[in-house]
């Protein structure tokens, strides 16, 4: 029988690689509560048995069973249980499993409190030495190419620095796509952030994988950061003047927007617009 009072809900970040990136406050949540909802208990036994945190109820908790989860853990948060969740690495909900129990949680009014540490875009960021006054966070890219080109085009577009997060299989392919879209923008691959073969590849798309395409070993996880090229700078006359001569020679909207933007580093939309444009006048 549950009484009226309910449990906490403690959203638990927990290291992205080494595993002495966690907080105090963070052991001491682990070690106050009885039951830890987790992606992956191998995963989670290593870092408890790592700081002896022993006798813990591990929940499995990934997206394959998210939605039958979640429901029994409400439950038990209903029956004045306090529960951790934590994600194989850094924060729960941030391109990993959690949303739909935390979601749950606010509805059936239980108390959720949020136990930050570290972030793998936010430590990529830090070191990128890219404006980061404000950043866009688009975690994982979808995989079919044309989706993920029109969302590429748009996070250009914004001139924000935006944060990626990729698979060793698609790094190169991501990279090379980048370049293409926005030749000048400036952009920072991290790799395994925190580990012993952390590796940050600074540059031009195509310089980053002219490097990429020398690494032996392209394993583990890849954090991409992206400051746009300043498209308004771009849009000078040089620009203008190079579109009216090739529309002077006979080249149709789409050759054009694809030379210029290749030339200039200005994605290939926003040249087609201009491009346009001129053929009006």
């Amino acid at each position: 029988m549950c009484s009226d009072k309910k449990g906490v809900l403690y959203v638990v970040a927990t290291p992205i690689g080494n595993l002495k990136d966690i907080t105090i406050r963070a052991l001491e949540t682990l070690k106050s509560v009885n039951i830890i909802a987790c992606e992956d208990t191998r995963v989670t036994k290593k870092l408890l048995n790592y700081y002896g945190i022993h006798g813990k109820k591990l929940i499995p908790y990934h997206e394959h069973i998210e939605e039958e989860t979640s429901e029994k853990l409400i439950s038990i948060l209903k029956c004045e249980e306090d529960i951790a969740l934590v994600s194989d690495a850094g924060t729960p909900c941030i391109s990993d499993p959690g949303y739909r129990v935390v979601k749950k949680a606010w509805e059936n009014g239980i108390r959720v409190v949020p136990v930050p540490g570290a972030f793998a875009g936010a430590a990529a960021l830090s070191a990128s030495g890219l404006p980061s006054d404000k950043f866009l966070f688009v975690g994982f890219l979808p995989n079919k190419p044309k989706k993920k080109e029109k969302l590429l085009e748009e996070y250009i577009k914004t001139g924000i620095t935006f944060i990626l997060y990729e698979s060793p299989r698609r790094i190169k392919k991501t990279i090379q796509l980048i370049g293409e879209i926005s030749p000048e923008s400036d952009v920072v691959v991290a790799k395994e952030i925190t580990k012993i073969h952390e590796r940050f590849f600074r540059g031009k798309a195509k310089e980053i994988l002219n490097i990429l395409d020398e690494e032996t070993l392209l394993k583990g996880e890849f954090v991409i950061v992206v400051y746009p090229a300043d498209i308004e700078k771009k849009e000078d006359t040089q620009i203008h003047m190079e579109i009216q001569k090739l529309i002077r020679e006979g080249k149709k909207a789409k050759e054009i927007a694809r030379e210029i933007s290749t030339r200039f580093g200005i994605p290939k939309n926003k040249v087609y617009k201009i491009v346009v444009s001129h053929q009006k006048e």
